[in-house]
């Protein structure tokens, strides 16, 4: 089954701030313009690891949305599991930089699992791993250029 085309393209756009922390992050005069321009808050690292807790966070409720078609001891572990990439990006965040950004890099990972749970479970849409692959792999990859470069 094909992806929704305003599912993809609004997922695409959901991953401009990583891009573009990842891109102020290996080009320091990008970086230098974007703290003038936007602030400080909105370049590098800081930018993709407060978006990312965010995202983790947002997907949480995502998740928590696939539950509601449980039923019975299905839906009170579809409940628990939809709670983990949120308390997981407020508990494992904490750090500096560097533990932080592979921090989500495995929040973001396990999402990925948390997603396969829920489609083999029927309760998302049959596309859905088609999509989340494709964000979890750039999202992973512009958060490794803050983690490792």
């Amino acid at each position: 089954m094909t992806v929704p085309r305003s599912a993809l393209l609004l997922g695409l756009a959901g991953l401009i701030p990583f891009f573009w922390g990842a891109l102020t992050v290996v080009s320091p005069p990008l970086g230098q313009w974007g703290a003038a321009t936007l602030g400080a808050r909105f370049i590098g690292p800081y930018v993709q690891l407060f978006y990312g807790a965010i995202i983790l966070s947002f997907m949480s409720g995502v998740l928590w949305g696939f539950a509601t078609k449980a039923e019975g001891a299905q839906a009170t572990t579809s409940y628990v599991l939809s709670v983990i990439p949120a308390l997981w990006a407020f508990f494992m965040t904490g750090g500096g930089t560097t533990s932080a950004a592979i921090s989500l890099m495995a929040g973001f990972t396990g999402l990925l699992a948390l997603d396969y749970l829920f489609v083999r479970w029927g309760l998302a849409p049959a596309w859905w791993m088609q999509l989340r692959v494709l964000l979890t792999a750039l999202v992973v990859t512009s958060l490794a250029v803050t983690a490792f470069i």
